[in-house]
């Protein structure tokens, strides 16, 4: 069983940016994909970014790419998404979650969620 849990959203005006970490207990993370997925009010999850468990691939959503880069540091089992240039548009929760799958961008893969944190980008 794997535990996880986001941290660093917050409120941010528009063009600011924003950190957040996924640590995980129960499991390290070493073997598995990882990937951070949103929602925002009325639609549905989608994926942001994921990574392999290697951290030699990544993927990242066209609305986010070139201002997001996520990554991870298997020594410490957390997963981070940097997030620069925010727009109004990126308000949503955002939730890490774990893929016994060493690398995919499927939902229906992963395996484990966290609670989510809220990211509010004001205009």
């Amino acid at each position: 069983q794997v535990q996880l849990v986001e941290s660093g959203g917050g409120l941010v005006q528009a063009g600011g940016s924003l950190r957040l970490s996924c640590t995980a207990s129960g499991r390290t993370l070493g073997s598995f994909g990882m990937g951070w997925f949103r929602q925002a009010p009325g639609k549905e999850r989608e994926s942001v970014a994921a990574i392999s468990w290697s951290g030699g691939s990544t993927y990242y959503a066209d609305s986010v790419k070139g201002r997001f880069t996520i990554s991870r540091d298997n020594a410490k089992s957390t997963v981070f998404l940097q997030m620069n240039s925010l727009k109004p548009e990126d308000t949503a929760v955002y939730y890490c979650a774990a893929s016994y799958s060493s690398y995919t961008i499927r939902y229906q893969e992963y395996n484990y969620w966290g609670q989510g944190t809220q990211v509010t980008v004001s205009s």
